[in-house]
């Protein structure tokens, strides 16, 4: 593991779906979720972090945001502090403050994204930078402003553009360990990673490239088999997970939880 410990997680927040998460937000034609489906691949996957050595602190449901499950896109941690952020849509603008309390008792600093709009699953920390993507929840305004205050965190952000299409940074690609990342075959084509070995997901899995390295596991939807053959060759150990309900309104695995090494 690198001097970053990039993967050395402590302490994760979730937050319980509330049963307004059958109206959460999504890019197809998907049926509604579940939500006691939903409720029970949750509930999985909190246990998959707790058995990979994470303390989960699970938060309240709020029946008022339907996609307030997705704790990873308001609001973005590192060990040196947390940042409230401003996602792109108007129906998760007011999920940030729901978040604020908990991130400063956490956290002993938590800075606010004040101008534009950037969403936490379009950033992806890499082991020398972090990058942040452009999409239709992250513009560049919002990505400059983040740029700005991480660097205040003594991080590096690169600002990109990936393909046309791409819902988020993170939907179509994961770090699975210092040298490689994951991705979808048209997000590998489009040269963001510099040096980093880049994996493409195999034909018909390319939604198994949002997938979730905590500490010495990688968790990975349990439909998609030839990605989970792919990141065990390198020698990590693979937990599948039931995710299929909660991918019906674009979810991933990463975007359910913030992680983070306490200090």
């Amino acid at each position: 593991m690198t001097g970053n410990r990039i993967f050395d997680f402590t302490d994760a927040l979730v937050r319980t779906p509330a049963p307004s998460v059958v109206r959460g937000l999504r890019a197809g034609g998907q049926d509604d979720p579940d939500h006691r489906t939903v409720l029970a691949e949750h509930t999985t996957y909190v246990d998959a972090l707790r058995a990979a050595g994470v303390a989960v602190e699970v938060l309240p449901p709020l029946d008022a945001y339907p996609d307030s499950i997705f704790v990873e896109d308001p609001a973005f941690v590192v060990p040196e502090g947390a940042i409230l952020l401003r996602p792109g849509t108007p129906s998760r603008l007011g999920e940030s403050a729901e978040l604020a309390a908990v991130l400063e008792r956490r956290f002993a600093t938590v800075k606010t994204l004040d101008r534009g709009y950037a969403d936490g699953g379009d950033i992806l920390i890499l082991p020398d930078e972090i990058l942040i993507g452009l999409s239709a929840r992250t513009d560049q305004e919002g990505a400059e402003r983040f740029a700005e205050l991480m660097a205040g965190f003594g991080r590096t952000v690169r600002v990109v553009a990936p393909p046309a299409g791409t819902l988020h940074l993170k939907t179509a690609s994961s770090l699975i360990d210092e040298k490689a990342v994951i991705a979808t075959p048209a997000l590998a084509d489009a040269g963001l990673f510099g040096d980093l070995d880049v994996i493409e997901t195999p034909e018909g899995e390319e939604a198994a490239a949002n997938l979730l390295r905590v500490n010495d596991v990688v968790l990975v939807g349990a439909g998609y088999p030839a990605t989970a053959a792919l990141v065990a060759a390198r020698g990590l150990n693979i937990v599948p997970l039931a995710v299929s309900e909660i991918a019906k309104i674009d979810a991933g695995l990463s975007c359910m939880s913030l992680r983070w090494r306490a200090s």
